[in-house]
């Protein structure tokens, strides 16, 4: 952890050591703010993030233990004098069927997709001090408009993690507070693609472009301003969610493959 100065905002990113949650540590710090990066296991990259930011620090906890989560975010009200905005990135993408729900898949994509960060931003909105008001980003996916039947489980989480945003924004009291939604689309390989199988999935929107992970977190930076109505969601997808795909695009860029060798 390497401090400067007096504290900045901080700011606590889920799942922030890999992929996405990597990218809005790294965009946040340079932004100058106080970065929590968050991590369920194998804390070794996260710390080598935080090693690399002005002020950077690293927690961690499995999401799996909601009440574990909750006292992460009491620890972290207590002791920051202002504990500005929370990111819940952090998420499991795990498949299973529209023909057979997986019981196992969906106890842990309900837990630590919906339940556990709604816990969480419940309890932040409670206990963080912040000046300016408080921030909440949920990041969903542009499935929560363009659904299919693939990855079952995670799909009816992040349905019902988006229903939080409008729900929390509408109980707040305190009218400086701020609660997202974050809606990306296919912008890094996923499950088990292959580089060349995402280079094409990741083209599957209406610009027919690879929407570049940083545009997620500039988004989340200009959310953190709290210009935009609380409630709001924005989707940072390049279209992709005013499609109507009848697969996830990784199985779809499969067939494309299959039918055009």
């Amino acid at each position: 952890m390497c401090m400067v100065g007096s504290m900045p905002p901080a700011v606590l990113i889920t799942g922030a050591g890999r992929r996405i949650g990597a990218v809005l540590a790294h965009r946040f710090g340079k932004a100058g703010w106080h970065v929590v990066l968050h991590v369920g296991h194998n804390p070794e990259a996260a710390r080598d993030i935080a090693s690399s930011l002005p002020s950077a620090e690293v927690v961690q906890c499995d999401l799996r233990d909601g009440d574990a989560a909750l006292a992460m975010i009491a620890d972290l009200a207590a002791r920051l004098d202002d504990c500005r905005m929370l990111i819940n990135c952090a998420a499991v993408f795990t498949p299973d069927t529209a023909q057979a729900i997986d019981h196992a898949i969906f106890a842990e994509a309900i837990t630590v997709n919906a339940e556990t960060p709604a816990r969480m931003s419940q309890a932040f909105l409670a206990r963080a001090r912040a000046r300016g008001g408080r921030r909440v980003i949920q990041f969903l996916d542009q499935k929560i408009a363009n659904p299919n039947p693939d990855f079952f489980s995670y799909t009816m989480a992040k349905h019902a993690f988006a229903a939080t945003v409008r729900m929390l924004a509408m109980a707040q009291p305190n009218p400086a507070d701020r609660i997202y939604g974050l809606a990306p689309g296919a912008m890094l390989p996923s499950f088990d693609q292959h580089a060349h199988e995402h280079e094409a999935s990741g083209r599957m929107n209406l610009l027919r472009r690879l929407t570049d992970p940083d545009e997620l977190a500039g988004a989340a930076l200009f959310m953190a301003q709290g210009y935009l109505a609380s409630g709001e969601t924005l989707f940072i997808d390049s279209g992709q969610h005013l499609l109507s795909q009848p697969r996830d695009v990784l199985f779809l860029a499969r067939e494309q493959a299959c039918h055009h060798p």
